[in-house]
């Protein structure tokens, strides 16, 4: 058995798509997935799963979430060590991330892009929004807050392929929940 994090894109944003996390926890224990607990109610889901493939995983739940809830929805899944990866990772200078004003977020990628795909993106930061890569993910230091950004989020969207964000302390805290040791 291994245990998981699945992130989900879209769900419980705004006044659409929302979705109880009784609801989605009913749809993964539906899967045949055991220990499933929603963490907050935006779309992030622990549990655990046999030694399935996370691509076939992934395949799995994203047609459930669609089937149940009648759109699609992507799922971008970690295993526990990955989890604690980004965690771990630091990005930019402990300083500079303390006095921003921003909070450090993290974009969450279905694969790793080539090199050509990061330097484009990384061509896109500047001195107010800060931009570095982790295995995964895409990680952002906003001067402030993310609806104040000047940096084109939609043309990086377009250049990586959908993605889901998460402030860097939500992934955080939901690891220290249920993914500790």
């Amino acid at each position: 058995m291994a245990t998981h994090a699945a992130f989900l894109r879209g769900v419980n944003v705004g006044a659409h798509h929302r979705v109880s996390n009784a609801e989605l926890q009913r749809i993964f224990t539906g899967l045949g997935l055991t220990d499933v607990k929603p963490f907050r109610t935006s779309g992030n889901v622990a549990f655990t799963a046999g030694r399935e493939p996370l691509e076939r995983l992934t395949s799995r739940i994203e047609h459930a979430l669609a089937q149940e809830l009648g759109y699609p929805v992507a799922a971008f899944l970690r295993t526990a060590e990955e989890l604690r990866a980004i965690c771990a990772f630091e990005p930019f200078e402990r300083g500079r991330v303390e006095a921003g004003a921003g909070k450090l977020q993290v974009s969450i990628l279905a694969a790793r892009p080539p090199e050509r795909v990061r330097k484009e993106v990384l061509a896109m930061a500047d001195d107010r929004d800060l931009l570095a890569f982790g295995k995964c993910e895409l990680f952002w230091l906003p001067s402030g807050g993310t609806l104040e950004t000047e940096l084109d989020l939609a043309a990086i969207e377009r250049v990586l392929g959908p993605t889901t964000r998460r402030t860097k302390g939500t992934i955080e805290q939901m690891a220290t929940k249920h993914f500790a040791g």
